[in-house]
């Protein structure tokens, strides 16, 4: 028995929720070992470039000779998991209200 009038459902729609951002901080923590690694391998030459965000303000940083192409994929994908974010949540409110 579930309480506070949580269902079945939530319970099983949580418990997948938090599959998926375990899977997902591992396979980020996979990706910069692997990236690491290849540095290392490679002679430490290499582009970086990213976006923070912190609430509505971004955070656009980058070094080395490609870091205007990797900056410029970085804004796209922050776009693109932005509008995702928003459209899923309004999906969500939709779908339990």
């Amino acid at each position: 028995m579930k309480s506070n009038g949580e269902t079945e459902e939530d319970g099983a729609m949580s418990s997948r929720f938090l599959r998926f951002l375990l899977l997902g901080v591992i396979m980020v923590f996979v990706g910069i070992t692997i990236l690491f690694i290849a540095s290392v391998v490679s002679g430490g030459s290499g582009s970086i470039g990213g976006i923070i965000l912190i609430g509505p303000v971004p955070i656009i940083f980058g070094a080395g000779p490609n870091s205007g192409w990797l900056i410029v994929v970085g804004i796209i994908l922050t776009v693109i998991s932005v509008v995702l974010f928003l459209f899923m949540n309004r999906h969500s409110r939709k779908f339990y209200a």
